[in-house]
């Protein structure tokens, strides 16, 4: 079993125009991932305990950073339009990094909600949340990846 320092995650996400961006350098905590499902209950009258069948996922990303207005890479020139953007945007969480033989979190989203909060005496900061779209998938990254 492996041991992994947080600075180590890699959070990615598609910008407007399809390019893949690295959030990383602005991130402060990621959450949510991979995230829970639906249970439906099936249990009849007179069974002696509740039974379930497995429902849909229902993930959402919660994401925390510093801010950063850079043209084009910053979280705010990412995160801001896809606020308002018409389509899921693919995604990439990796927990220890994105290096091969590293686990690797994936899938589309919609960003809900980007909030920016100023406090005196602290950097700008901002929330994000990320409704998945879909299933989230969980792989190994191979050597060609990363």
């Amino acid at each position: 079993m492996g041991f992994f320092d947080s600075r180590a995650s890699r959070f990615l996400i598609d910008d407007v125009g399809g390019v893949r961006r690295d959030l990383s350098a602005y991130l402060t905590e990621v959450e949510g991932l991979p995230g829970g499902r639906g249970l439906a209950e099936v249990t009849a009258l007179g069974d002696s305990a509740v039974s379930f069948v497995a429902g849909l996922e229902d993930v959402s990303i919660a994401l925390r950073g510093v801010f950063d207005d850079a043209a084009e890479r910053g979280s705010d020139a990412v995160l801001g339009a896809l606020r308002t953007h018409g389509s899921a945007v693919a995604f990439e969480y990796g927990p220890s990094g994105t290096g091969a033989g590293g686990l690797r979190y994936s899938g589309r989203c919609w960003v809900v909600s980007y909030e920016l909060r100023s406090r005196i005496g602290s950097l700008v900061e901002w929330l994000a949340t990320l409704q998945v779209e879909g299933a989230v998938s969980r792989n190994v990254i191979t050597g060609g990846e990363g």
